[in-house]
């Protein structure tokens, strides 16, 4: 089957995600039944959501719609006793790779289903839909069920001269637990070995602004030529939810990104700043599905098993925290929203914990 003008993503006999310019839709021979589902999806693009976030959204909207599809349930008809059955069905759902059965997984401990994390963003994703659908029209109520309010936010959200009048957000009563885990760096050795796995200058530098700038994929993958001032060593960033931020750059990544842009960037019409050296697309910006290829291949070549390109951004806030920095600088270069996430590099440097922990009990045998 060819689509002219789209990008087919999924095939399905049913339903697949599609992207028509700046639009993901669902299309298939049962979208028709779902057509509230490619409005709120149209609804997120005229709101300017990140492209990432409106893929996540069609694609987890899709696993409910074929879901529903299944049942012969119609998204009139669904209510908190079909949302449950859903969870259910996320929850016992067998997944290619794993056996089922008594044999669970070593890593995360499940045998079968969705992890946690997807199957609540998943349910975020049907909230939004209904939220919308009770926007145009305030009759038809939203079937997810609204627990009471959080008993407590983050510091951030408290802080502030105004923190006093902000309202904690409902939380669902529809969600599963998730762990809570530490984000977990690279050891020194490690990240020597995949740095010295790279060859091309465009790879080391990209490796570069991650370890010691603590760029994300996706902020990496979206700079322009004209965001990096080489000789001041600076980067304009734009992280999540649009947020633009200023990042001092190492001299050595420096300079590999001007020498990738002098002697090893093809000549191209795009501003984007890393673009494809070879083959077929050559010249067109690097795309995420590119740049996990390059950490693959070299993770293995190097024999880090744990090195994904997020693990570099971590070695970094890491290695702030052993340094001492303090929190709100931490928070400021890394993009992060709330001082709390910037906390939990603390947990990770193990020679601060020893120092403070040490310093302490001086201080308790000090006491008369």
């Amino acid at each position: 089957m060819i689509w002219l003008g789209y990008l087919c993503l999924v095939t399905d006999d049913g339903l697949r995600v599609v992207q028509d310019g700046e639009v993901w839709l669902l299309s298939g021979a049962a979208a028709a039944r779902f057509g509230l589902i490619n409005e709120f999806l149209g609804y997120l693009a005229d709101r300017s959501y990140s492209p990432r976030t409106r893929r996540s959204y069609a694609f987890d909207l899709m696993a409910f719609a074929r879901w529903l599809d299944g049942e012969g349930v119609e998204l009139a008809g669904v209510d908190v006793d079909v949302l449950l059955r859903f969870l259910t069905a996320c929850r016992e759902a067998i997944l290619p790779g794993r056996a089922g059965g008594n044999v669970y997984s070593i890593r995360d401990g499940r045998n079968t289903g969705y992890a946690p994390a997807t199957i609540n963003r998943r349910l975020a994703a049907i909230s939004a839909l209904f939220a919308f659908r009770e926007m145009r029209d305030p009759s038809a109520r939203n079937p997810v069920p609204r627990g009471r309010a959080a008993r407590t936010r983050s510091r951030g959200e408290r802080g502030g001269l105004l923190g006093h009048v902000a309202k904690p957000k409902d939380r669902s009563r529809l969600r599963v637990r998730e762990p809570r885990r530490l984000p977990r760096g690279l050891t020194r050795e490690e990240s020597a070995a995949l740095l010295g796995s790279f060859r091309s200058w465009r790879d080391r530098a990209i490796a570069g602004l991650m370890l010691l700038s603590g760029l994300r994929s996706a902020e990496v993958l979206g700079l322009l030529v004209a965001d990096v001032d080489i000789a001041r060593r600076w980067v304009r960033v734009i992280g999540k939810g649009d947020k633009e931020r200023r990042v001092p750059i190492d001299a050595d990544v420096a300079g590999a990104i001007q020498t990738y842009l002098l002697a090893e960037r093809p000549q191209t019409d795009t501003t984007t700043l890393f673009v494809v050296a070879k083959g077929p697309n050559r010249g067109r910006p690097l795309s995420a599905a590119g740049l996990r290829t390059v950490f693959r291949y070299h993770r293995e070549r190097a024999v880090v098993p744990a090195g994904h390109p997020h693990a570099l951004r971590h070695s970094f806030g890491t290695a702030l925290a052993e340094a001492g920095v303090d929190l709100s600088v931490i928070q400021a270069l890394m993009g992060h929203d709330h001082v709390d996430s910037s906390a939990a590099y603390i947990h990770l440097a193990p020679s601060l914990l020893r120092e403070e922990f040490d310093a302490a009990r001086a201080r308790l045998r000090t006491r008369p």
